[in-house]
This record gives C-alpha cells, sequence and structure tokens, in this order.
C-alpha cells in the first residue's frame, strides 16, 4: 500500500470519528428558546402586576383633585349690604334691636342682601355713635338702618354726605330737612322687613 493511500484511510477514519455539529447546535437552539419562553412569561407577568396596582391606586389612592361639589343649600349673596346701627342692647331677645334684626333677616331671605348690625358700645350720644356708623359707610354699606335715639341722629347728620347711600330711621318721626334718601320706617317687623327689601332693591 502506497503511502498516499495510508494517509488517504486516515484522513477518512478522522473524519469518521469526529462529533457530529448538528445535534450539539439544536440543542443550543432549543435551550436559548427555552430562556427566551420564561424571560417572555417574566415581562408578560410584571405588566400586569404594574397595570393592577395603577388600577388600586386610580380606584382607592392618591386623592381626589376635582373640584368640590357646591353645596346647592348655601344663599348666593348679591353685592348689595344692608346694615343696623343699634344702641348697646345690639339684637339681645326683647330689645327694639332684635325686632329690626328680625325684619331684616326676613328682607335679605328675598333680596339676597348681605345683613350684618353694629352696636353702639359705651355712652348713647351722637359723638359715641358717629365712629360705629363712619364703619359702616366706610363697609360700603349701600342701606344703613338705625334703630335708637343716638343712631338716628348721628344717621341723619351723614346722610347729605352720602347721598348714594339709603338710611332707613326706625321709629321717631320725619325731621324737617330730611334729604330723599332719610327713609323713617316703623318699628315693626314687617315693616322693616319692607322697607329693607324697598331700600336693597331700588
Amino acid at each position: 500500500m502506497s503511502t498516499k493511500t495510508r494517509q488517504r484511510q486516515a484522513a477518512l477514519r478522522a473524519r469518521s470519528n469526529r462529533p457530529q455539529d448538528k445535534p450539539a447546535g439544536a440543542a443550543v437552539v432549543r435551550a436559548l428558546r427555552a430562556v427566551r419562553r420564561r424571560h417572555l412569561a417574566w415581562a408578560a407577568g410584571a405588566c400586569a402586576l404594574v397595570a393592577a396596582v395603577v388600577t388600586a391606586f386610580a380606584l382607592f389612592g392618591g386623592g381626589d383633585d376635582r373640584p368640590p361639589v357646591p353645596d346647592t343649600r348655601a344663599r348666593h349673596y348679591t353685592e348689595t349690604d344692608a346694615c343696623l346701627l343699634t344702641d348697646g342692647s345690639g339684637i339681645t331677645a326683647g330689645s327694639r334691636g332684635a325686632t329690626v334684626w328680625q325684619g331684616m333677616q326676613d328682607a335679605s331671605a328675598t333680596t339676597h342682601a348681605r345683613v350684618s348690625y353694629t352696636p353702639v358700645t359705651g355712652e348713647q350720644t351722637v359723638g359715641s355713635a358717629t365712629p360705629f356708623l363712619n364703619g359702616q359707610l366706610q363697609r360700603s354699606c349701600e342701606v344703613v338702618v338705625a334703630s335708637g335715639g343716638a343712631e338716628r341722629a348721628a344717621a341723619r347728620l351723614a346722610a347729605p354726605a352720602h347721598r348714594t347711600v339709603r338710611f332707613l330711621l326706625v321709629g321717631g318721626a320725619p325731621a324737617e330737612g330730611d334729604g330723599g334718601n332719610i327713609t323713617v320706617v316703623g318699628a315693626e317687623r314687617a315693616a322693616v322687613a319692607r322697607a329693607v327689601r324697598a331700600a336693597a332693591t331700588s
């Protein structure tokens, strides 16, 4: 046997003894596919968990940024202010101020005018009542209801300088020189309510 023949046979034997690459490659592919499927399953589970957390937070947590629903029972006032100036007894039960205040509240219920009251404390004189009256005028009271002798007198003195303000003097009698913005009103609750209603809507 020649040397070339022996070399050819040796090469054939070596080739036949070489391990097959194809099966090993297929196994690697299968392993990679299995790993990929596991990763996809983990990703799907993570997405589902995140979606559940977001849904729960939206339903039960995070607060509510929507504006509150307004109370339909709340009264909507107009821009008219009616202010009561009383003597030192204020609006205590049984006083004239209490009756006048009830009439003003009746008028507010129909006109939606804002009503407030200020008692004159200390000595019951025109000089004592004037600063309290000035405070009401500075608060832009369009209607001033004066109940009490000193309070009525202070209102009469202030009326000429405040022509746009309606002064309602509860009790007493009209005085000479009362301007067009002064009205003398009876002390009854209904009379006060009618006068304040008319002044607030005029």
